[in-house]
């Protein structure tokens, strides 16, 4: 089949990269010919592991292509994704539609013959609505359905999640009758190779289908903050948050997932998406407080993460440096939007701490965020001289140290764990002052 993906951001890319590795042919389009020209030229934007060998192997079968001017694709595309940014609207804190809408205004203006309009884009209920009411007001006559295909992929792991999801969600217009039907059987075409045992495809209504994003991302969040709270409280009480979480997560009706304690969840998806499904709720009159709690918890948690280092050390970090290995939101990405790191690093600086910092991918993204933080070639380098070293993001690169070197390089052995990857008796054994989350 034939798709259009306009965006070209982490979403687009992933999910066009993919479906032409399925076979289709894709063409992702983006309005930033600095980031057309990249991709052009053999150039991933962003990291995600094995993404670069995917659109290498696409591209040069002929399936997938990246232009800036994509009329011709959206004129001969049997599917349009729109895969562009929802940002938080400032001020309000509900989801920036401004991409989406110009986007719909974009398309109507050029498809021909029957096209299936898919939201990849993480949108507020009723956004289907929307997106169809411009079409239709543009290019009354236009043959077209418009279809809900939220993503959930995690970064560092997106090519396994979109090749081998848990479920692929198609949320369509139940008044559409002929439409629809004709919706549910692109859709149906275009994940087809999925289906070697048996069909990972639910189909719902559109406002369900764009619900069940924000829901799952919520539920996610609060799974995350309920397991940072019990560390707390395992602090508090002489217990271990890491066999609380093995003791409950070995329940099937509560599972493993999600149960890592740590400095607070971050990312391009969680902090947006749980501000935004508050506001809806408020809008509809149905206001979800646990959600509202858990986006107040996780940042005042990620506030309280630089109180630890000062506690650490005599309860104060002025004229002290303090080292920060990992800076991501997470490992095996380069994204920083609402990385803990940020919020820590700001919160040592201003208590007076000099603050030198190294992440494995992240440093290009974490340089243009972080002022006052000097960015260092290496872990070992970043170390070098500090007072405390704290383990912010777990990327594997941490969890085997050289901790003799570690210790030597710096001006005295305290470690802060924010990610549990050491176990505090071998860093003590090792003439360390250690602290973990929620180990009493």
């Amino acid at each position: 089949m034939r798709v259009a993906m306009i965006g070209s951001g982490y979403v687009g890319l992933v999910s066009g990269a993919c479906f032409a590795d399925f076979g289709h042919t894709v063409v992702c389009i983006d309005k930033d010919p600095s980031k057309i020209e990249r991709l052009n030229r053999g150039e991933i934007p962003i990291y995600e592991p094995g993404l670069d060998d995917l659109v290498e192997t696409n591209v040069r079968d002929g399936r997938l292509s990246f232009t800036q001017d994509g009329a011709d694709a959206i004129r001969n595309a049997d599917a349009v994704f729109i895969a562009v940014g929802t940002p938080t609207r400032r001020g309000d804190g509900h989801a920036d539609l401004t991409y989406v809408h110009a986007a719909a205004e974009e398309i109507a203006g050029l498809i021909e013959g029957f096209t299936v309009i898919v939201t990849k884009s993480t949108v507020p209920v009723g956004t289907g609505d929307e997106v169809e009411a411009i079409i239709r007001r543009v290019n009354p006559q236009a043959d077209f359905a418009v279809v809900s295909n939220p993503e959930f992929l995690r970064e560092g792991a997106a090519i396994g999640d979109f090749k081998r999801p848990d479920r692929v969600v198609v949320g369509v217009n139940e008044t559409g009758g002929d439409i629809a039907e004709r919706a549910r059987t692109v859709m149906s075409e275009l994940y087809r190779p999925l289906n070697l045992n048996e069909s990972p495809l639910l189909f719902t209504s559109r406002r369900t289908s764009e619900l069940i994003k924000y829901a799952a991302n919520a539920f996610l969040a609060m799974k995350i903050t309920f397991i940072n709270e019990m560390a707390d409280l395992c602090e508090a009480v002489g217990a271990d948050v890491q066999q609380v979480a093995r003791g409950i997560g070995l329940d099937k009706r509560i599972g493993s997932k999600f149960l890592h304690a740590g400095p607070g969840y971050g990312g391009s998806c969680f902090p947006k998406d749980t501000i935004a499904l508050v506001r809806t709720a408020q809008q509809y009159g149905a206001p979800t407080r646990l959600i509202e709690a858990t986006v107040e918890v996780n940042d005042a948690r990620k506030k309280a993460m630089a109180g630890r280092v000062e506690k650490i050390l005599g309860d104060s970090v002025a004229g002290k440096t303090v080292a920060l290995l990992g800076l991501t939101f997470k490992p095996n990405t380069d994204d920083m939007r609402d990385a803990p790191s940020l919020t820590i690093a700001s919160a040592l600086i201003a208590a007076g701490a000099r603050v030198q910092a190294f992440d494995p991918e992240g440093m290009h993204e974490a340089a243009k965020l972080m002022d006052g933080v000097e960015m260092k070639d290496s872990a070992y380098d970043a170390v070098e001289g500090a007072d405390a070293v704290v383990i912010v993001t777990e990327w594997d690169q941490f969890r085997a140290l050289d901790l003799d070197r570690i210790k030597l390089l710096m001006n005295q052995p305290v470690m802060v764990d924010l990610r549990n990857i050491y176990r505090p008796e071998d860093i003590r054994q090792l003439g360390f002052k250690y602290r973990g989350i929620g180990r009493g």
